[in-house]
């Protein structure tokens, strides 16, 4: 039984940095595309950032130009650099994680930004 296993969440002052990871424990096949999403309190799971098969990627407005992601060349993993972070990029994250055959969510890791 496939699960995901998140890590790098924790608490940060603005300006601060933090690198999530999503990797898989037990056997799945590759990873070949993911999505990060996230969900303050109160508000509803937005798409923070994505990446598609052919390495494209997309983030939302208040994301780009500070988040980056990636899907590591192995592709038991995916990754998510957060620098120069606000307080309005408190939530919970979860990850999504793309096989050829389905996709995986993450149990959800707190991020929160102090000001």
């Amino acid at each position: 039984q496939v699960q995901l296993v998140e890590s790098g969440g924790g608490w940060v002052q603005a300006g601060g940095s933090l690198g999530l990871s999503c990797a898989a424990s037990g056997s799945t096949s590759r990873f070949i595309a993911g999505g990060w999403y996230r969900q303050a309190p109160g508000k509803q799971r937005e798409l923070v950032a994505s990446v598609d098969i052919g390495g494209n990627t997309r983030y939302t407005d208040s994301a780009k130009g500070r988040f980056t992601i990636s899907v590591d060349n192995a592709g038991n993993a995916v990754y998510l650099q957060m620098n120069t972070l606000k307080p309005e990029d408190t939530a919970v994250y979860y990850c999504n994680p793309r096989t050829r055959v389905r996709d995986y969510w993450g149990q959800g890791i707190q991020v929160t930004v102090s000001s």
